[in-house]
Order: structure tokens, then C-alpha cells, then sequence
């Protein structure tokens, strides 16, 4: 002992360092030397990994199997003739795979191959679709690096089910921040489709079976029915009954105790209790909010490239003549009809309504037969976030997208998806007399029945007679004259609270029509970021299985609801708010929520050049009317401590000038039509949730609802701090940041109230649309030519930076534009 001590003093420190020890134990993981413990794996393959519990450890799985007690923790100090101990796992989740466990465990061992990450797939500002889009790249895909893993889709959810089920954050994290990195064309309903538990997919082509060098490592047992469990290993581990903490003998050596060490745990793992749901005929995979995350990013990109991406995907179905439908049917049953598919070897130019448009054979399906459930159609087209315009353009891209599937096929099921898109989805009460006339006669060229019925139509009209009737009717009065507009209630007094709505559930004649009216959320402040994955790093499990209720809002309410978890039960956070009498009830127990009979207007902002923006300019969206007042919203950028950026709703003076909304820089392409890449601004809302609120740029005040006695900024941009423009030949300036002619929207009527009571939601979409972050005010007084809004700390302008591959930067790009959705309700 002694002369060991005397050896080791004069040992040279680092002889042994921390690198060339990861290198022996990854060599000897390469070469099975030494190996304590072998795990005989059955699942999708059936194999024999010869490993080492020291190393297995640092999972949690492992941890739990062989230091919590079980048989498998047993270390046997004498050495077997037959080799090291052997336990069996059975692997019941179909998304495991060989490859994806493989690379965990030698992730363990600080090794394996490096992932590789296809360019095509990886959507950027500047190609915000992804490079796959484009035919050359779709002909031409970068080739994978030999000693590379090739990280498909597939395999990536593959290794976030496998890092889960095996309790390794590292890997889990990484794997969740590369889906949220992918999310686009290609991936979005396969990643939808997995946070909803249908599985990973079918196996990509060329896939590798076993990960990229590390097919030795795996002894493959060969058995004609790998679905027989056999009991003659020395030990036998079978998680259902580890998870459920069941009494279960096996050949007389397992003993699972009910003291289960993974109780509090359970829940991480697919087959715990509670975590595996019923899904058709088959097991539904659950991994918490692991899996709401995935399902949040594939939303937040839905709702923000929706409407582009269906531009790419309707000149692929030809049109097909009406069927001819039972007599007294809406439906053919399951009837399908054939899908005619152009072929494009290099693809073909598409003549749309707006720019030019390259359509590829290769072009995934998203809203075309094939891609999304009808459920999650119609729940993308109702979203509160979707980017439309306004609520006729909504309706428009529904119809286009039930018109695309229809000319494939028509089912009972899908036709009850379309039947609450139109009836509830969409507000028309929102929309002109002129507009409710055109969509009562528009039919569809499939079946040559209206889109929605009359009585939806009558119904929304009578909605806005009685509205208006609210905002304008004066009640005359005899003993004194009538009063001004401005000593007039700044709210209508329309809202009701969860108690009051409890009477419209009796049974009585007049409560029974009231049974069927939809109710409209009052919201209350708050702030939260949807699909962001952003500060992943050393999160532990636990954190991660509860990303989806670690949303954080800027207020806490006690009369109302506060945002609540993301998951599949609210389309991840992006459901259309909308409910019946009865979930207004089932969503607020305490019955102090207010809620409207009367929809919100629900439209679409989008701002190009907002980085070349001089500090304290504004730049101005189109202008709405609504509910008799007009309305639009301007970005400021504040560069005092880094770069704010605010963004406001302003209630416009009818009297003063509308003014000029941003556009695109017009670019002529080699046809003579005007283009413009239609991309996202970077998020403004990466921001850390540090913000304040403001009534108006120069005035800024905390989350309370009243205002500070703000002052009346003026409608029109400051146009001595804007950039210089110049009128091009269509009308928009062609310097940036560009603006088009200001157009007065139609008013019916005008609201008389110099103030009134509003709320609204500013919904923000990141550069590449895979997460959002959400602002949402309390009712607040708009005064005329007042606005409220939020301006963000600080800003990531990596995501609007045309940046080097050395990580400089090169100049702001010029074609990104901010988009936003606004929903805005009055009470």
C-alpha cells in the first residue's frame, strides 16, 4: 500500500486525462471487453448488448434498475464461466429502435457517430420553407457523411422516445431543440402526428437499421417469432410490471417489490399507468410534455405557413367533376377518387394569384389527402394564431382546402370535421352584408352544395344588428337632455360571467335555445411563449416531462383563467377560443370568468424591413374596421440598452389621415410580376419574458390594466425619422421600409364613444414559424388615436441576419418580414 502511495506521488498530474479516459471506456463498449452486465433487448429487433453498469448508471433507467434494490442490483463478485449477468428488457414501445438505442448508449460512454442534420431540411429567414422546397435541392440532396448518423425525422423522434424511455436528459434535450430546428414542410405532420401518439412513422428509405458504426456492438439473436417471450435467462426484467410496482416471479429469481423507486417517475415512461392512451386499435405513446412541445412547434408552424404552403400544394390535385352524391346525402360515404399528380422532372411554374410559384412532383402532403387528419385541418384553420388577413380570407383557404380534399375523397368522418369548420370556425358575424350574400350562394364544385348553411349566415347577421345596436342606440330621455358621447359607459355591458351562464343549463323553454350559443373568452394579462425550446440545456427530466406547464404569464388572476398547459385537449395552446355554455363552466369552476356572446375580429399584420427602421418611427399595418371604430397596429423600434421593439394596437381617428401600411419592396421577376420572398421577421418576442407594456411608445407602465394617464400619439408615422421614399409604378415606395397607399375601410356605422373597453391578444411568430410568443390584455380604455401594446426587452438577431458560416454577420437581409395575428374583442 505503501509503496502504491509512493508510486502515485510521483506520478506527473493529468497523466491520465479525462479525454484518454473517455476513450478507454468507449473502446471498451466498441470491443465488449470487461463487461459486467448483458442486456438481451427484445422489441422491434431482439439483440444482446454486452455493457457495463457504471457506465448504465447515468441513466435514469439504469440507475433505478441496478441501485434501487432489485435483483438485477445484485452485483455477483465471483466471475461466470458463461460471462457477465444477463437481463432482459423487453422493449413494448414500437418507437424504440435499434439504431436510436444504440446511440443513447454510446452516448453514455461519451461516443457514437455524430448526427447528421440534411441542410434541405433546415428551414432558415431566408428560406423559411426549407431549401427542399426548391426542385434543384429536392434533385440534388447533400449526401450524409459516412462516419455520420444520418438524423431523419423518423430516427429523431426515434431517439427522443428512446432518450425518454431510458431517463437521459442530454440527449432528450438535444433531440427536442433539433425537431424544434426542423420543423417545415417535410416534417410538420409527421412531428404533429407523433405529439399526438401515433408513433414515429413509417421507416424513411435507406434508413440504417443499426446506428453508423456501432454494428458490432449487438449480438442479433435470430428467432422466428420474436413476439414469444422465453423465460430461460438467468434474470428477467419486464417493465410493465417494474412501472405498475407488481408482484412477478420469474423462474423464481424476480421478486418486483411495490416499494417501486420509479413511483414518483412512472409517468416519464410509456408503459406507467396513465401514460399509455387508447388510440384506434392500437397503443398511444405518451411522453408528456416532451410530446406536447413537438406538438406545439408543428402548430405554431401550421398556423404561420399555412396558407403559403397550400399555394404549393393545389396545382398538384386536378379538378374532378361533381359526384353524384345519394339523393338526399351530403356525403359519398367512403367513396375515394384517384389523386392525378402532374409529372414534373424538374418541376413547373404554377400562375397563382400572387407570385410565381415552383411546383415539385416531390411537394409534401399538408393539406392534401395524406397529410393532416381532418381534425387537425379544421383545428389549424379555426386557430385564433392562423395568418390570414381578415375573416373572409379565412374562409376563403377553407373552402380551397375542403374543395382540395374533397376531389380526392369524400368520408362521413371528414364531412363532420367540415361541418364545425363552417358552422363554428369562422365568424362571419364579423364580415360584410355583401360578403355574407357571396358565401350563401358560393357552392362547392364538388358536391354542388353550399359551404354553409343559411341559418349559420342569418344567424351571424342578426349577431351584428344586435351589436351595433349596443354601440349606437341612445336611450331618449325626458328630464334630461341626452347625454354626450363622452359621459357614455366605456363598456356595452354585453358580457357575462361563468355564474351567470350556469342558468342557461336548466331545461326550461327559453334556456334551451341559449343552449347552443357559443361564448367568447374575456381574457386576462399575461405572456407565454409557444414551441420555444430555447435554455434546454442541463434541464433535468423532470423539467423536460413538464415543459408544457412551465408557460409563464406576466399576471396572476384570481377572477379568471390563467393561461393553462399546452396540450393535444387545446391544439397545443393555439385553439380557436370559442365554447359552448357548458365548457364555459368546465373551463372556469370558480364562475368569475367573463365571457362575450359576440365574436372578436380575428386578423392577420405583416411588416417587411422593420430592422431599417430609425428609432421611434412607426410603421403601420392596413387598417380594419370594427365594431364602429377603426383599427390598426404599428412596430416601433427603441434602440436605448440594445434593440426594443414594441408593437402596438392604436384605435385610428376617423378624422385624421389613414396611414400608410408596409409592403414588400417591389422586385420584378423575368414574367414582369412584382415578387417578394414572403419570410418571417425574427421573433420580437425572443425576449426571456422580460417586457414592459405600454399605451404608447414614449409612456411605459407595468401589467396593470389602467392606464397612466398616457398621452395621444398621433395616427401617422414620424415621417422625419422614417427613410426616404420614393413612389414606384405600383404605388408602393420603393425604398425600404416600403409602404403602399393607405385605403380607407368601409364603415357602416361609427361608435360615438370617445372611450371604450377592449381586449385583445398579439400573437408573434418566430423567423422560421416553429414557435410564437402570445400578449394578452385584460379589457383596457382605448381612447380615440390611443394604443396599447408591449415592447421586448431585447432581440436574437441571428434570426434576421444574413450570418457567416464563421458567425459574422453580414448585414440585415432584406427580405423578412414580421407577421402577427391580432384578436380583438369588445365588452
Amino acid at each position: 500500500m505503501s509503496s502504491y502511495t509512493t508510486i502515485s506521488s510521483h506520478t506527473p498530474p493529468n497523466t491520465h486525462a479525462a479525454s484518454d479516459l473517455q476513450h478507454h471506456l468507449y473502446a471498451a463498449f466498441l470491443e465488449q471487453k470487461t463487461a459486467d452486465v448483458a442486456l438481451r433487448i427484445r422489441g422491434s429487433w431482439h439483440a444482446i448488448y454486452k455493457l457495463h453498469r457504471v457506465i448504465l448508471i447515468q441513466a435514469g433507467f439504469f440507475k433505478s434498475l441496478f441501485t434501487s434494490g432489485f435483483v438485477e442490483s445484485r452485483t455477483r463478485y465471483v466471475p461466470h464461466r458463461d460471462g457477465p449477468d444477463e437481463v432482459e428488457i423487453i422493449f413494448d414501445d414500437p418507437n424504440i429502435t435499434r439504431a436510436a438505442f444504440e446511440i443513447c448508449i454510446s452516448r453514455l460512454y461519451g461516443g457514437g457517430p455524430p448526427l447528421h442534420l440534411a441542410p434541405e431540411l433546415i428551414p432558415t429567414p431566408n428560406q423559411p420553407l426549407t431549401p427542399a422546397m426548391s426542385s434543384e435541392t429536392l434533385l440534388n440532396p447533400s449526401p450524409c457523411p459516412s462516419t455520420h448518423h444520418p438524423a431523419t425525422p423518423r430516427f429523431l423522434l426515434s431517439l427522443l422516445a428512446t432518450a425518454v424511455f431510458l431517463s437521459i436528459p442530454s440527449v432528450a434535450s438535444s433531440v427536442l431543440t433539433y425537431i424544434s430546428n426542423t420543423v417545415g414542410p417535410s416534417t410538420v405532420v409527421r412531428y404533429l402526428n407523433f405529439a399526438i401518439g401515433k408513433g414515429i412513422g413509417e421507416c424513411d428509405e435507406d434508413e440504417p437499421i443499426a446506428a453508423v458504426g456501432l454494428e458490432s456492438v449487438a449480438e442479433i439473436v435470430e428467432e422466428d417469432d420474436r413476439s414469444i417471450i422465453t423465460t430461460d435467462t438467468q434474470q428477467m426484467y419486464v417493465m410493465d410490471s417494474l412501472l405498475e410496482g407488481v408482484d412477478n416471479e420469474k423462474g423464481g429469481e424476480l421478486n418486483i417489490k411495490k416499494e417501486n423507486p420509479l413511483s414518483d417517475h412512472a409517468s416519464l415512461y410509456p408503459s406507467a399507468a396513465g401514460s399509455v392512451r387508447s388510440f384506434h386499435n392500437g397503443l398511444n405513446f405518451f411522453y408528456g410534455g416532451i410530446s406536447d412541445k413537438v406538438g406545439e412547434a408543428a402548430m405554431c408552424w401550421l398556423t404561420r405557413w399555412g396558407l403559403d404552403i397550400l399555394q404549393y400544394e393545389e396545382p398538384l390535385v386536378n379538378e374532378v367533376g361533381p359526384p353524384n352524391p345519394p339523393e338526399g346525402s351530403t356525403s359519398t360515404g367512403n367513396r375515394k377518387r384517384a389523386v392525378t399528380i402532374p409529372s414534373l422532372s424538374k418541376g413547373r411554374t404554377y400562375k397563382h394569384s400572387a407570385p410565381k410559384i415552383v411546383v415539385n412532383q416531390d411537394i409534401p402532403s399538408i393539406w392534401r389527402q395524406g397529410g393532416l387528419d381532418a381534425k387537425w385541418a379544421r383545428l389549424v384553420l379555426s386557430s385564433d394564431a392562423l395568418f390570414v388577413k381578415g375573416e373572409k380570407e379565412r374562409y376563403n383557404m377553407a373552402r380551397r382546402v375542403v374543395e382540395l380534399r374533397r376531389r380526392v375523397a369524400i368520408s362521413d368522418e371528414d364531412e363532420e370535421q367540415w361541418k364545425l369548420l363552417f358552422e363554428r370556425g369562422i365568424y362571419y358575424a364579423n364580415m360584410s352584408f355583401e360578403d355574407l350574400l357571396s358565401i350563401q350562394k358560393d357552392t362547392c364544385s364538388v358536391t354542388g352544395k353550399p359551404f354553409v348553411p343559411p341559418s349559420v349566415l342569418q344567424s351571424s347577421h342578426w349577431d351584428q344588428s344586435v351589436l351595433r345596436h349596443h354601440i349606437t342606440f341612445r336611450p331618449p330621455s325626458s328630464s334630461s337632455p341626452p347625454q354626450s358621447p363622452s359621459a357614455r359607459g366605456k363598456e356595452l355591458g354585453v358580457a357575462r360571467t361563468t355564474a351567470e351562464l350556469i342558468p342557461l343549463l336548466v331545461g326550461t323553454e327559453v334556456t334551451d335555445v341559449s343552449k347552443g350559443n357559443v361564448y367568447f373568452p374575456v381574457p386576462v394579462d399575461s405572456s407565454s411563449r409557444i414551441g420555444d425550446t430555447a435554455g434546454l440545456d442541463g434541464a433535468t427530466m423532470d423539467q423536460l416531462f413538464d415543459l408544457s406547464s412551465s408557460r409563464s404569464s406576466t399576471t396572476t388572476s384570481t377572477s379568471g383563467l390563467s393561461p393553462t398547459s399546452t396540450s393535444e385537449s387545446n391544439a397545443f395552446g393555439l385553439e380557436q377560443q370559442c365554447y359552448m355554455v357548458a365548457d364555459c363552466i368546465k373551463h372556469d369552476p370558480s364562475g368569475k370568468r367573463r365571457w362575450s356572446p359576440y365574436p372578436p375580429i380575428r386578423f392577420g399584420v405583416e411588416y417587411w424591413d422593420v430592422d431599417s427602421l430609425k428609432e421611434k418611427s412607426r410603421l403601420h399595418s392596413h387598417t380594419v374596421w370594427y365594431a364602429g371604430s377603426l383599427w390598426n397596429v404599428y412596430v416601433q423600434v427603441v434602440r436605448k440598452k440594445g434593440v426594443q421593439l414594441g408593437v402596438y394596437l392604436h384605435r385610428q381617428s376617423s378624422v385624421d389621415p389613414i396611414p400608410p401600411s408596409s409592403a414588400p419592396v417591389p422586385l420584378s421577376s423575368s414574367f414582369g410580376i412584382p415578387l417578394r420572398p414572403v419570410v418571417s421577421f425574427p421573433d420580437p418576442t425572443t425576449i426571456g419574458m422580460s417586457m414592459s407594456r405600454s399605451s404608447t411608445p414614449q409612456s411605459t407602465r407595468g401589467s396593470s390594466s389602467t392606464p397612466t394617464s398616457p398621452s395621444r400619439p398621433s395616427s401617422l408615422p414620424n415621417s422625419s425619422s422614417m427613410t426616404a421614399i420614393h413612389a414606384s409604378a405600383n404605388g408602393v415606395s420603393a425604398t425600404i421600409p416600403a409602404t403602399a397607399p393607405p385605403v380607407m375601410p368601409a364603415q357602416p356605422y361609427r361608435d360615438p364613444r370617445s372611450e371604450i373597453s377592449a381586449y385583445f391578444t398579439i400573437s408573434c411568430a418566430s423567423a422560421t414559424g416553429s414557435n410564437l410568443t402570445r400578449f394578452t390584455s385584460a379589457p383596457d380604455t382605448f381612447s380615440v388615436s390611443q394604443s396599447w401594446g408591449w415592447k421586448s426587452s431585447s432581440l436574437r438577431t441571428e434570426e434576421y441576419l444574413d450570418v457567416s458560416e464563421d458567425g459574422v454577420g453580414r448585414g440585415a437581409t432584406q427580405h423578412i418580414s414580421l407577421r402577427a395575428t391580432i384578436v380583438l374583442g369588445l365588452i
